[in-house]
């Protein structure tokens, strides 16, 4: 019942708040509320709707992108309450803002320090993405199971993530990472790059910043459905407050971590 009402909820503050606005938006209803980060009357209307209707499903601290924005304290609720909601209303927010659709709605239910259930919602396909830990990943309703994976390296893709980076490291990242196939600087949105390798599209994500709304949800997806999601020295992810920029390799297929980490790190 948790999992459907979830998704119901997340569906339904967009069609409210979010998808009205989707290349509409008005003179006024986009500020910047960092240097380079934007913030829509979407994303804080839509975090409203859904922090209110998550508490009443389940009445735990919500963490929301924007409420921590605000009040940066509040991202401490995952490290000394015993469960808390996590909330990202508009994942892509650049990308709305342009009138890409490359955006996402997305909430996670962490327990203990760890996510138990995740949920991805794509307004523009309509798409939902759900997972339970220890029950599995799935889309619309359809259980996500990884396709075989490719021998070489020369055959798989990824999304390597720079804007965080600083310049020598990009480039010996870059340098490593020409074995790929193919490499790509991702779209700009955590709910729509992580369903890529959940269902087996791309093979590999290097993230840098990993703010925890961004990266719980999917991580769970990934994990789910029969991949890794793991930092640099190896440990399982788990969400921290923002602050935590130690890098995260998400794989498509739990045994090619390793490979990939090796290769990247000019290890292999």
């Amino acid at each position: 019942m948790l999992m459907e009402k979830v998704a119901e909820i997340l569906a339904e503050a967009s069609a409210v708040a979010v998808e009205p606005r989707f290349r509409a938006l008005a003179a006024g209803e986009v500020m910047e509320k960092a240097p380079g980060e934007v913030v829509t009357v979407a994303d804080r209307e839509a975090e409203q709707i859904i922090a209110h209707r998550l508490r009443e499903l389940l009445p735990v601290p919500v963490v929301g992108e924007e409420a921590v924005s605000a009040d940066p304290e509040l991202a401490r609720a995952l490290h000394s309450e015993p469960a808390v909601w996590l909330v990202d209303p508009v994942d892509g927010t650049s990308n709305f803002v342009a009138g890409r659709p490359n955006f996402a709605v997305m909430a996670s239910l962490v327990r203990a320090g760890q996510t138990v259930a995740a949920w991805i919602w794509q307004p523009v396909t309509g798409t939902a993405y759900a997972a339970e830990l220890g029950s599995g990943a799935w889309c619309d309703g359809r259980r996500l199971t990884h396709p075989p994976v490719a021998d070489s390296p020369a055959q798989w893709q990824g999304i390597l993530k720079s804007r965080f980076l600083d310049p020598a490291t990009h480039h010996r990242l870059q340098s490593n990472a020409r074995v790929f196939g193919h490499l790509s600087g991702g779209r700009s949105a955590a709910g729509i790059e992580y369903p890529l390798v959940a269902t087996g599209e791309q093979d590999f994500i290097l993230y840098w910043r990993t703010l925890p709304w961004d990266h719980a949800p999917g991580s769970l997806l990934v994990t789910e459905a029969g991949g890794r999601s793991a930092r640099l020295d190896g440990s399982a992810y788990r969400p921290e407050a923002p602050g935590c920029e130690d890098g995260l390799l998400v794989t498509a297929d739990a045994d090619q971590w390793d490979r990939i980490h090796a290769i990247l790190l000019g290890l292999d």
